[in-house]
């Protein structure tokens, strides 16, 4: 076991607090009470209601809690559940790819968020095979009809999973014995994309029914969505000389079954069994337009190096540069390939729970399975020069945070490409990638009358997790025919930089790579780099303690835990080949984990909350893997070939954290308060990477032995404080409001990082949320803006790397009426403003990262798209 090094200077204060009020007040405590007894219990129906419902939720939480309520059935205060966490104080959202995915709490990664489905694991893969197998859930996966509520821990206690350094989301789905018998709701919508310019349906309903004892009941709901997306943007590979506009498509289509059924066969028994089932099919198309502009046919690297220099004619203080691209004799023109990916992901989760409670003690258990499988289940790849040299002759500004190009021709059809096409062998592959966990878990509550303390709360969970990656590389057929342009791509799409290219043809393209493939290959060089396991078997123990008194309430207890992990592979040997046999690594940690939350009662609307904790969150999976992995191995991108290994034996992320807030609840539906955060992170995971290395692998296509080793280690660690402020309340006029800022000062050390930056991954210094809403009678509006300052994200040793994403904010519409007591339309808009996602290279320029990625440099960029949503909805 590692020493428990627990922080004095965070938490006597709050122990001698607690033990000294504990004291003072015991022999008054037997009267007390219960604070369920207090709580006002709310309909929730309607927009005002639904914040009515979260600020009581926050109100009555011995813990340092925010809440997300659900209007109604099917009515979610967005219809992207990443976006409603996104309102919450302390909370910033992430989204790639047009929706809410990563979810960061109080300056840490999202990685350090730990998600739960009514208490319980939620296994998930991902489908993009540029990003890493880490433990974060995808929000894009869940409809928002399904949810009923979400609740935000951002303060730990005993009796909480650990995992989450940031926090811990609970996402609850609703319970047929908490709905009227036979409840109905249905919904369509039509769903549009500025970019897209297409409109996508959307279906979702749901059937609730009980007995008319009330003690059985069954619940099924579904939604579906298929939706067409697209990100046009300007990616960089400076490091190849090429600027590159680029547009992703993606065909979506999402499904989501939730199936629950409760039994109480007296009123101290309770039963429930519940189902999940969400799948989405992601196939995907990348297509890119390699300008090349510094290139001409025949330059050696140096002389391209040199070419490129010459066109660099003006440079500003970050080293970034306008170019200049003339019309030489034997330049090439730009290179057009599309990457078409057939990809999904599902995630399946079955969950047997009850509860018993007498005078004596309460008894709460769990036994379930969740499984994920998702990935890419093939690759391709269709390319070729398109055009004429004198079509990119003009100037490529990389100045400013945006790359403007201004050059002789940005139009582009299939007609234009300069020979015939055929799916690349070399990138013909799948990696598929599996998530499964079984758990079980037992919980006792036992009332007290010990003074101050009323209860003691115990229990044991324990968790057995599988995860694995796999890379096949193809058995490609001898005899691929070579086709006209025209078979692969079928009229015209949007680009970044205002470019127009050959749209591809999705469907064809896959057809014609599966008659390529011959078998996939289950051994040698690339499938010993590919393949990779992980099992982890978590054991925790906890005892817990609630008190209440006069004017105080709260918690405090311990949490054990325990931790044995390994991991097969094969291993790579000094020639550059692999091992016959597998190999295994293994490791174990344990820990104690203290915690304390109190909440005085000063006045009767009046709060001061005060917690402090000891929190862990493990290793992302894909940081344990104990295989070597080859990326960019025999593809035709020059310097792109990366060695990264991972580590089973890495100690978990630990923090030790702690907050003080006030709160004045001063109406029915108005909150005010202040809270100081901060978590000082002792245990830290990050990367080494260092560039032109010589491992002993000779890359087949570029010939050279010159590859960027990554490899995962325990850094030193870092420090996150910061304030949240907030102010909430609703008028009998009808007009409301919500406004919240969080100040999060982030410094981690910069050897943490191969970027050299000194701050936490995905972590915001401001964040500031505004909500104002209108609600009488049959109608409710609402509009909601949110603002985040620039933070990093970190993607090594992975294609985008570790860049800045620049300050973002998004503009939000919502509006509702009621035509009928039972019918109802929806109108919605996201991102109105159409922000764009920007993305700097700001790492110095002696850190051990790509080009593109140094200096300020503008790396990536994308065009922000709106999307409207207009709907309709049954409901009775």
């Amino acid at each position: 076991m590692r020493p428990i090094n627990f922080k004095k200077n965070v938490l006597a204060t709050n122990i001698a607090i607690l033990l000294g009020s504990m004291v003072s007040v015991g022999a008054m405590a037997a009267d007390a009470e219960t604070a369920e007894e207090n709580i006002e219990k709310i309909e929730v129906k309607g927009m005002r209601a639904s914040m009515k419902a979260s600020v009581n939720d926050k109100r009555f939480s011995n813990s340092v809690v925010d809440a997300v309520t659900a209007e109604d059935i099917g009515k979610f205060p967005d219809g992207d559940v990443g976006e409603s966490l996104g309102r919450i104080p302390g909370v910033s959202v992430s989204r790639q790819f047009g929706q809410g995915q990563g979810v960061s709490i109080r300056g840490a990664s999202s990685s350090l968020t730990r998600t739960l489905l009514n208490g319980h694991s939620v296994a998930s893969t991902g489908w993009f095979d540029q990003q890493s197998i880490d433990r974060s859930f995808n929000y894009s996966l869940l409809p928002s009809e399904m949810v009923g509520g979400i609740e935000v821990y951002k303060s730990s206690q005993a009796d909480l999973p650990e995992g989450g350094i940031g926090g811990t989301v609970i996402v609850k789905t609703r319970k047929p014995l908490d709905l009227d018998a036979n409840s109905v709701f249905l919904s369509a919508k039509g769903d549009y994309g500025t970019i897209s310019e297409e409109t996508d349906p959307e279906l979702s309903g749901l059937y609730s029914w009980k007995n008319e004892n009330e003690n059985f009941g069954f619940l099924i709901s579904a939604a579906g969505s298929e939706t067409s997306y697209q990100r046009n943007g300007i990616e960089s590979l400076v490091g190849w000389g090429d600027i590159v506009p680029t547009t992703f498509e993606q065909e979506r289509e999402r499904t989501a079954i939730n199936g629950a059924l409760q039994y109480s066969p007296t009123d101290n028994l309770n039963f429930g069994l519940d189902f999940m089932s969400l799948d989405m099919k992601a196939n995907n198309a990348n297509t890119s337009l390699f300008t090349m502009f510094p290139a001409m046919a025949g330059d050696t690297e140096e002389e391209a190096a040199a070419r490129k220099e010459a066109a660099c004619e003006q440079k500003n203080s970050l080293g970034t540069c306008t170019f200049y691209r003339r019309d030489g004799n034997g330049e090439n023109p730009g290179w057009a390939q599309t990457w078409a990916r057939q990809a999904s992901m599902d995630s399946n989760t079955y969950d047997f729970n009850f509860d018993y409670e007498n005078d004596s003690f309460k008894v709460e258990g769990r036994v379930g399975n969740t499984k994920s499988e998702g990935g890419t289940e093939l690759t391709s790849n269709y390319g070729f020069w398109l055009g004429t040299a004198a079509d990119y002759a003009g100037t490529y500004d990389a100045t400013g945070e945006i790359i403007k190009i201004d050059v002789a021709n940005k139009n582009f059809t299939a007609d234009d490409f300069g020979g015939q096409l055929s799916p690349a062998g070399w990138a013909l592959k799948k990696q598929p990638n599996s998530d499964e966990e079984t758990y079980a878990q037992l919980d006792f509550t036992i009332p007290t009358d010990l003074g101050a303390i009323t209860s003691f709360k115990t229990g044991i969970r324990y968790a057995d997790h599988d995860v694995s990656m796999l890379t096949l590389p193809a058995n490609v057929r001898t005899d691929i025919e070579a086709k006209d342009a025209s078979a692969y791509y079928n009229g015209q799409i949007s680009s970044g930089a205002g470019y127009t290219l050959p749209k591809p043809d999705m469907d064809a393209m896959l057809r014609d790579a599966k008659a390529a493939v011959d078998g996939f290959a289950t051994e040698g060089l690339v499938y010993g780099a590919g393949y990779g396991t992980i099992n982890e078997e978590n054991l925790s123990l906890y005892l817990m303690a609630n008190f209440e008194s006069d004017g105080m309430r709260g918690n405090f207890g311990l949490r054990y835990i325990s931790t044995d992990a390994s991991s097969d592979y094969f291993e790579l040997q000094e020639n550059g080949t692999y091992a016959e046999d597998l190999s295994t690594a293994d490791a174990s940690y344990s820990d104690v984990l203290p915690s304390v939350n109190i909440a005085f009662d000063v006045a009767p609307d009046v709060i001061i909350r005060t917690s402090a904790s000891q929190v862990i969150s493990r290793p992302n999976y894909a940081d344990m893997f104990a295989a070597s992995t080859l990326q960019g191995y025999n593809d035709d991108v020059a310097g792109n070939e990366v060695l990264s290994t991972g580590n089973i034996a890495l100690e978990p992320f630990k923090a030790t954290q702690a907050d003080l807030g006030v709160e004045w609840y001063f109406s029915p539906d108005g909150l005010m308060g202040v809270s100081y955060f901060i978590k000082d992170v002792s245990s830290f995971i990050t990367s080494s990477q260092k560039l032109d290395q010589s491992i002993g692998i000779t890359d087949p296509l570029s010939g050279e032995d010159n590859w960027t080793v990554s490899s995962k280690k325990n850094g030193t660690g870092g420090q996150i404080q910061g304030i949240e402020l907030q102010i909430q309340d609703g008028f009998d006029n009808g007009f409301g409001y919500s406004a919240n800022y969080t100040f999060a000062d982030s410094d981690a050390a910069a050897e943490n990082y191969p970027d050299e930056v000194n701050v936490f991954s995905d972590s915001s210094e401001h964040t500031v949320n505004l909500v104002g809403y209108y609600e009488m009678h049959d109608f409710s509006a609402r509009v909601a803006y949110n603002w985040r300052s620039e933070y990093m994200m970190r993607e090594l040793p992975g294609f985008y790397g570790n860049r800045e994403h620049q300050d973002f904010g998004t503009l939000d519409l919502s509006a509702n009426y009621n035509i009928t007591e039972y019918l109802g339309i929806s109108f919605e808009v996201v991102n109105l403003l159409e922000e764009d996602s920007v993305q700097l290279g700001v790492a110095p320029d002696d850190a051990e990262v790509k080009p593109e990625l140094k200096g300020g440099y503008p790396a990536w960029s994308f065009e922000g798209e709106a999307r409207y949503k207009v709907g309709l909805n049954l409901r009775f």
